[in-house]
């Protein structure tokens, strides 16, 4: 199956937001982006009836899947639909709007849809993604090729290796820079993630009660979610790769544990830092690990508030240095931390 992509003034079936990026200038007005599709010369997709034979059409839960007739499958995912049903066998080619739903590639590993041997190409980019730059990183951790007008997709050449992972990722940011978000993009071309919430329940607070539902909400449904502050145990056991958000909360339930907020058992909270480093260097699963970045603002008014900050900045700086990465996020931009 040989698929040529296309720029059009429409996307594939499904209206998108924005201008169409031609002039909005945070996209380059002379790179039209692929949002339609011509198969083997003969189909062209979006479809305005129903394929010429042999060709064969089929609406599933995930989208439009279309078979050719030396049996490849060519999938045009529907951003809106979640279904977790698989289709009839794995895609060979998966056309999906990554910008609108980047969680739906692990969604559709999940179901078996998608496969390493999927070539998997974003369509209907426009300006929800800041710069050509932002595109390229974030199709790099999804594996997701970004084919220009007139590209060619074919199932004759060998599908691109999944890109590489680091193990382990450290996030750190100030309060809403953005850095949940950035751990969940990514991860989310896994088809299995572990989301470890070290945070409290919330309890009488409604404000703290509605952040953790709007976390939970955000959270794609394939994921499971573990609340629970024994990082150092689920480093050791799990084969998923995990989302621990984050590592303050967690050192802070460590400073209740230990009453070490007046005084009381500050050793055991170096004790229990030092079995969560080593944890973190030994892990054998991948990790994407959100921290507080402290100690730029003022200084804290209380000796139990300058006990927290020094804690965790000292262990910021010692998983940052068992990590393959650490970024810095700072008003949703990312800035790679260089070894």
């Amino acid at each position: 199956m040989k698929v040529v992509l296309h720029g059009t003034a429409s996307p594939l079936g499904w209206p998108a937001p924005g201008c169409g990026c031609a002039s909005c200038g945070r996209m380059p007005a002379g790179r039209r982006r692929p949002l339609r599709a011509t198969v083997d010369g003969v189909v062209r997709l979006p479809l305005a009836g129903a394929p010429p034979a042999p060709y064969r059409a089929a609406r599933t839960p995930h989208g439009l899947e279309l078979t050719g007739p030396d049996g490849c499958r060519l999938l045009l995912a529907d951003p809106a639909q979640a279904g977790d049903a698989p289709v009839s066998g794995p895609c060979d080619i998966l056309l999906i709007d990554v910008l609108a739903a980047p969680h739906r590639l692990g969604a559709l590993r999940a179901a078996g849809t998608v496969t390493d041997a999927t070539r998997m190409v974003a369509v209907g980019v426009d300006h929800r993604v800041s710069s050509e730059a932002e595109l390229a990183r974030r199709l790099s951790w999804w594996g997701v090729l970004d084919v220009a007008d007139g590209g060619v997709v074919d199932t004759a050449d060998p599908a691109p290796p999944p890109p590489p992972a680091p193990r382990r990722t450290l996030i750190l940011g100030g309060s809403r820079s953005g850095k949940s978000a950035e751990a969940e993009l990514r991860l989310a071309a896994e088809p299995r993630v572990v989301y470890v919430a070290t945070g409290p329940s919330g309890g009488d607070d409604p404000e703290w009660r509605a952040r953790v539902r709007a976390h939970r909400e955000r959270r794609p449904a394939h994921w499971s979610t573990v609340e629970s502050t024994d990082l150092e145990g689920l480093l050791g056991r799990s084969r998923d790769p995990l989302l621990v958000d984050g590592v303050g909360t967690w050192l802070a339930a460590v400073f209740d544990e230990c009453g070490a907020w007046e005084g009381g058992d500050r050793g055991g909270v170096e004790e229990r830092c030092a079995r969560l480093v080593a944890a973190w260097r030994d892990t054998r699963t991948r990790v994407v690990a959100v921290s507080d970045e402290v100690g730029l603002g003022v200084v804290p008014v209380t000796a139990a508030g300058r006990a927290f900050r020094d804690a965790l900045g000292r262990l910021n700086q010692r998983l940052a240095e068992e990590s393959e990465q650490a970024v810095l996020v700072v008003a949703g931009r990312s800035l790679p931390l260089p070894l």
